[in-house]
C-alpha cells in the first residue's frame, strides 16, 4: 500500500474539506460582526434561561414579545436567542439580565400564559469576564502548541532534523482545528449553535487526540529510521504509516463509535460537544496518516523548489 505515492491528493482533500469552513466563518463574521463563531455567552457574555412548562407551551414570538417588554436601557435583552429543548422547555439566550428581572420574567411568563414554569437553568456571564474567558481560551490553545511543539522536538532529538517533527505535527494540529472551526461555523450558521466552554473543551481534546495519533506514527518512523537506514526515506515513512495503520484505525474508530451512539441517542444537552469531538477525532485520524507523516517526506526531498517550475526544468534538476 502506497499512501505517500498520493500525498497531494490528500493534501487537496484537506484544502476541500477546510475551505467551506473558512467561508462560513466569514458569513458568520459578516454578519454577526462578533467573529467567525457564534460565540456563547461564555465568551460574550450574556444570560441563559433553560425554562420548562407543565402546561401548554408558547410560542416564541410570544417569549420574543415579553423579553422586549421587560429590555431596559440597563438590561437590553429585546433580541433573545430561543431555542426548544423538549417539547415544554426552551432555552433562552440574551444579554446580560439580572436575578431581579429573571423572577419578574418568570412571574409575568406564568400569569401571561397560564402554566407553571419551572427554572432549570439560570447562568448569566457579564461581558467583561466573557472577554477574559476568550482571551484565556487563546491563550491555552497557543500554549498547548508550543507545549506540544517543544515537548515532540525533546522526544525526537535522537533523530536529525528532529524539529521537523514538532512542525509536522503542529500542522496536522492546525489541519484539525480548522475543521472543528469550519464545522462550528457552519452548525452556528444554520443551526444557530453557539460555541461555549463545552466547545472549547472539545478542541483542546481534539488537539490531544491528534497529537497523540501523529507521535504513534512519528515514533514508527523513528525506529525504523535506525532499522532501515539504506531504504529510501520516502518508502521508510510509507513502510512506517502501513506499519501503523491498523492499530490507528482500530483505537480510533472505537472512539468514534461510541461518540456516534451518543449523538444519535444522547440528549440535546450534549449533542453539540460530542458532535465536534466526532468530527474533531476523525479530522485527527486522517491528518495523523495522510498529512503529518507525508509532510515529512515533503520536507525531506524539498519538493517546494519544484512546484512552480516547468516539468522539464523539474527533470534537468533531477
Amino acid at each position: 500500500m502506497n499512501i505517500i505515492k498520493n500525498r497531494y491528493v490528500y493534501f487537496l482533500i484537506s484544502l476541500l474539506v477546510i475551505i467551506p469552513g473558512l467561508i462560513f466563518m466569514g458569513l458568520n463574521w459578516a454578519n454577526t460582526k462578533t467573529g467567525p463563531l457564534l460565540l456563547g455567552i461564555d465568551f460574550r457574555g450574556g444570560s441563559l434561561l433553560e425554562v420548562q412548562f407543565e402546561g401548554k407551551r408558547p410560542a416564541i414570538e410570544e417569549i420574543s414579545k415579553l423579553y422586549k417588554e421587560f429590555s431596559t436601557k440597563d438590561e437590553a435583552i429585546a433580541e433573545p436567542v430561543i431555542q426548544p429543548l423538549d417539547e415544554d422547555a426552551f432555552a433562552i439566550r440574551s444579554k446580560a439580565m439580572s436575578d431581579e428581572t429573571k423572577g419578574k420574567m418568570i412571574a409575568e411568563m406564568e400569569k401571561r400564559f397560564g402554566s407553571k414554569t419551572i427554572v432549570l437553568n439560570f447562568t448569566s456571564v457579564s461581558p467583561s469576564v466573557g472577554a477574559e474567558v476568550t482571551r484565556a481560551a487563546g491563550i491555552a490553545i497557543l500554549l498547548a502548541a508550543g507545549a506540544i511543539l517543544l515537548y515532540i522536538w525533546w522526544a525526537f532529538s535522537s533523530v536529525k532534523h528532529a524539529y521537523r517533527y514538532g512542525a509536522a505535527a503542529i500542522f496536522a494540529m492546525l489541519h484539525d482545528v480548522l475543521v472543528v472551526l469550519g464545522t462550528e461555523a457552519i452548525l452556528g450558521y444554520f443551526l444557530g449553535w453557539e460555541a461555549d466552554a463545552l466547545f472549547l473543551t472539545a478542541l483542546l481534546t481534539v488537539i490531544g487526540f491528534s497529537v497523540h495519533d501523529t507521535i504513534v506514527v512519528f515514533d514508527r518512523v523513528r525506529e525504523n529510521s535506525n532499522v532501515l537506514r539504506r531504504v529510501e526515506y520516502e518508502t521508510m515513512v510509507n513502510h512506517s504509516i502501513v506499519q501503523t495503520l491498523d492499530r490507528s484505525i482500530n483505537t480510533q474508530l472505537t472512539v468514534m463509535l461510541t461518540l456516534l451512539s451518543l449523538v444519535l441517542f444522547g440528549g440535546d444537552s450534549t449533542r453539540h460537544f460530542v458532535l465536534i469531538l466526532l468530527v474533531g477525532i476523525f479530522s485527527g485520524t486522517y491528518s495523523s496518516i495522510f498529512n503529518a507523516a507525508p509532510i515529512l517526506v515533503v520536507w525531506e526531498n524539498r519538493e517546494w523548489t519544484t512546484w512552480f517550475k516547468r516539468k522539464e526544468d523539474t527533470q534537468v534538476l533531477q
